[in-house]
């Protein structure tokens, strides 16, 4: 199993330009314990809508690669969007699955994946391009490469341990963020 920190700080290594969505909750904290960055858009209280929120991104700057950092919890909520990423083909999109098998917002209960449900094999279902299991740290720079340079959608399940981290918050003003992000995004348009 991988460290999620760990795994997560090396996934972006020289990201350049690369524009992260963060699901509600450990992934944000994540995204946050590697530094702060004008190109990370947080999420606060918007449970299962990160790949949504990645797609249309992905769809509205097709220029940008654009990765989603979720949980299993989040990605099991939003199953649905799995299938409209699909059907919609953004090659500059990929999604990994920070997968602890737990959902860990609300107290650790075993999520879905630990019962079986393999969300690999529901990306392939919907048409992504790519999707694979990855549980050694070994493969962090074949991810890196994918998340810049592979044809999406991709979908990357990543088994991590289910050890808790500890909490590194980003400013959790959603309008500050927006902005911020917003800005970001014109200058890389210029």
């Amino acid at each position: 199993m991988l460290d999620r920190r760990e795994f997560v700080q090396k996934l972006l290594v020289d990201r350049k330009d690369l524009l992260v969505v963060s699901g509600l909750g450990s992934p944000t904290y994540d995204l946050a314990a590697c530094g702060d960055h004008p190109l990370n858009f947080y999420l606060w209280g918007a449970m299962g809508s990160a790949a949504m929120i990645g797609l249309g991104l992905a769809l509205a700057q097709p220029a940008l690669r654009v990765l989603v950092l979720a949980g299993d919890g989040e990605a099991l909520m939003g199953l649905g969007s799995l299938a409209t990423i699909g059907v919609k083909q953004p090659a500059n999109l990929v999604i990994v699955v920070l997968d602890n098998q737990h959902y860990g917002e609300t107290g650790m209960q075993p999520s879905h994946t630990r019962a079986g449900i393999d969300l690999v094999a529901v990306a392939r279902a919907c048409k992504f391009v790519d999707a694979l299991h990855v549980s050694e740290i070994g493969a962090v720079s074949r991810i890196r490469d994918l998340v810049h340079n592979g044809g999406g959608p991709i979908l990357v399940q990543a088994r991590i341990s289910n050890d808790a981290a500890p909490r590194v918050l980003p400013s959790r003003d959603g309008h500050a963020v927006k902005l911020r992000f917003m800005e970001a995004l014109s200058r890389l348009s210029r």
